[in-house]
């Protein structure tokens, strides 16, 4: 189906690979190859429908057009389509929804990290992001609130060449990237990687320019390899690594709750916590077409991820009461397989399966001072605990789905998919699918979607804390309760309308709602940067959402405008981590969910002048909840980012690229969070005015 995607936000950027081959060799060598890829690409894309959904797209030019171009962490270029909130920590909220998005490669599923993909990824190897929200087809599961698609190079980018490049940041941000891709024969490569030290690695819990205690050091790599086998299919491999290491930033002023043996009074700006994060996915797939008739891919894949906090042993005492070492792994393996037949002119047929088996390891070394039934300290030397869990279990989908086209103007895409975890939980569903698109002229589509959605926990974010070990401790929690998290169970519709005013200007409003048992949520419960995952009863999640996109010559513009409102009531598992009067008073009580914020925007422009580009956007936002139970938000905030970048070419110094970027021009102190609500942890602020200078050189 054609789809309404956003424009080209910028016209003259430079290209990430540059060929050093003759011409003459390259058009005898890579006309063929590049033929047969481009088919196969073409099937491999026909097996992922969008009827009914919402899909906004960005391509390699509106990527280069961000502030940041090609460094722009992939989070951040989806913070530029309607309904996106940001959060701290990189977290994304869609559509009222907590995190909850799923990330796919060429088709491929990939399996979510324990910090949360959205840095373990690189924006560089992408060539195109498809970002996919509403009423999903039946081929979608799990994670449903949006699908980021990525398509990497193809044969027609992917020149022999390579490209070195560096940014260098006036808060003392360093980065160095590289990349290396060709097509040689039958075989097409591309591989990238950055690493990147930054003095404000986490958001800062100050207003203030700096951060205290707040480094980072983070590298990541991607690669991809595949070889034609023949001119109906082809075998591809691959691989992205990433590893973080943080410090956690501090918080001045700081009162003591504890007392440590006979030490001090620890200065709490002085405090040296540190989290590393590792993750790494490894993926080989066969695809063959045959010409439409039957497409199929199959995929093997493996992913690693980890995460270590390491405390300031005496500093978390003090102020906490516990000092906990803490370890997270999960190892996963599986298999997908999607398929695609056309019975006839009017019919296609696509079905798959997606098996994968997880194991989790979470050890928690913890110290904590003895305590009374009141919580009070009775003891400065503190006791060893040993919390060490570890479980595995599997994760089973089915779908079978059709996409019928009833008359020209009128598609249905109608099926099912059934679903089985068995880990923490042993539970599954069977949900219906049907999405609806209507041209009813040439220029305006109507669309519509509904969706039975079974959204498992994420293990990874399971809390397995052994309640008991910690009574009559300084870590007691409030309660005893602990019902499993479970998965939840929703209803989404999904209605919407594009409609192209002219050959310049389109325009697109969507309306969704959700009906929800067992809605689930994240909370930071401890001073570590680790979620855990819990449940409400029962929430209802709606919102509209508007957007208006302009292109024409040189200039390019679009805006976005979306309203969401969520509610929830009653927390039905890992009620220890809550007092009992908030737990009481949400029982009885519907409240915001704390990433719910009312109104959120975004927006941009971009001119090109000869080989230089200027192009700016924004963000914002009216603020996500604060208060007791979700009961007030904090203030409206606005970010504005402006660059200018310029590509020049000559015979010494070879093809380069010029950027000077500006992020939060107006250097407008905002606060994304203020410590208070409903699981939120720290005080976080959004980034003061950075300056930006990029240079690349391609070879």
């Amino acid at each position: 189906m054609p789809r309404f995607p956003l424009p080209r936000i910028a016209l003259a950027t430079s290209l990430l690979v540059s060929s050093i081959s003759h011409a003459e060799e390259s058009a005898v060598e890579l006309a063929p190859v590049t033929i047969k890829l481009k088919r196969l690409d073409a099937a491999r894309n026909g097996l992922s429908p969008d009827t009914g959904s919402s899909t906004y797209n960005f391509n390699a030019s509106d990527i280069e057009a961000l502030p940041l171009g090609a460094s722009t962490p992939i989070n951040q270029v989806l913070l530029q389509a309607p309904g996106v909130v940001q959060d701290s920590y990189g977290q994304l909220h869609v559509r009222g929804d907590h995190a909850n998005v799923q990330y796919r490669i060429n088709g491929v599923l990939i399996p979510e990290p324990i910090s949360g993909f959205g840095p373990a990824i690189d924006t560089r190897f992408a060539n195109n992001i498809n970002f996919i929200t509403g009423a999903l087809p039946a081929q979608y599961g799990y994670r449903t609130a949006g699908v980021v698609d990525i398509q990497t190079r193809g044969a027609d980018e992917l020149e022999n060449g390579a490209e070195l490049g560096t940014v260098l940041g006036s808060n003392g941000h360093r980065e160095l990237n590289g990349s290396i891709s060709g097509v040689k024969g039958d075989w097409t490569y591309f591989f990238t990687g950055a690493g990147l030290t930054n003095p404000l690695g986490i958001e800062n819990t100050t207003s203030a320019r700096a951060a205290l205690h707040d480094t980072t050091d983070q590298s990541k790599g991607f690669g991809y390899l595949s070889y034609l086998i023949d001119s109906s299919s082809r075998l591809s491999w691959m691989a992205g690594a990433s590893s973080g290491k943080f410090q956690i930033p501090n918080v001045p002023g700081l009162t003591p709750g504890y007392t440590y043996l006979a030490n001090p009074s620890i200065d709490s700006a002085k405090l040296n916590a540190n989290q590393q994060e590792r993750n790494q996915f490894q993926t080989m797939t066969y695809q063959r077409s045959n010409d439409g008739a039957l497409d199929f891919q199959v995929s093997l894949f493996h992913r690693i991820s980890a995460v270590d906090y390491q405390p300031d042993a005496v500093g978390d005492l003090i102020y906490n009461g516990i000092a906990a070492t803490i370890h997270r792994q999960s190892d996963a393996v599986g298999v997908q397989a999607d398929a695609g037949y056309k019975l006839d002119a009017r019919n296609t047929l696509r079905s798959g399966f997606f098996l994968q088996h997880e194991r989790m390891v979470v050890n928690n070394n913890a110290l904590v001072f003895p305590a009374d039934a009141n919580g009070n300290q009775t003891s400065s030397t503190p006791n060893a605990i040993q919390d060490n869990n570890n479980w595995g279990g599997y994760t089973l989908g089915l779908y079978l789905q059709n996409e019928f086209k009833a008359t020209q103007q009128l598609t249905l895409n109608y099926g099912a998919r059934y679903d089985h975890i068995n880990t923490i939980t042993s539970e599954g569903q069977l949900s219906p699918r049907l999405g609806v698109v209507y041209d009813a002229t040439d220029s305006t589509r109507f669309h519509a979607g509904y969706a039975r959605y079974f959204t498992p926990p994420a293990s990874e974010k399971i809390n397995t804390t052994s309640i008991a070990l910690f009574q009559g401790t300084t870590n007691a929690t409030p309660s005893t309760a602990n019902s499993a998290v479970v998965a939840e169970r929703s209803n989404y519709v999904d209605v919407g309308v594009s409609h192209l005013v002219n050959p310049h200007l389109s325009l697109g409003m969507d309306a969704y709602y959700r009906q929800v048992n067992n809605l689930q949520d994240e909370g930071q419960f401890g001073n570590a940067l680790i979620y855990s995952a819990f449940n409400y009863a029962q929430a209802h999640i709606g919102g509209l959402e508007w957007s208006a996109n302009y292109h024409a010559n040189n200039f390019s513009a679009y805006g976005n405008l979306a309203r969401s409102v969520t509610y929830a009531q009653n927390i039905t598992s890992g009620q220890f981590n809550f007092s009992s009067d908030k737990l009481n008073y949400i029982a009885n009580n519907w409240v915001h969910l704390d990433h719910d914020q009312a109104w959120t925007g975004s927006g941009g422009v971009s001119y090109r002048l000869g080989n230089t580009t200027y192009s700016s956007d924004w963000l914002f936002g009216t603020g996500l909840r604060n208060g007791f139970a979700n009961t007030d938000h904090l203030p409206f905030y606005a970010q504005i980012n402006a660059s200018v970048s310029q590509k020049f070419q000559t015979s010494t110094l070879g093809n380069n690229t010029v950027r000077l970027s500006v992020l939060n021009v107006l250097d407008r102190a905002y606060q994304l969070r203020d410590g208070s609500g409903i699981g939120v942890g720290a005080p976080q602020w959004g980034p003061r005015r950075t300056l930006y200078l990029g240079v690349s050189h391609a070879f």
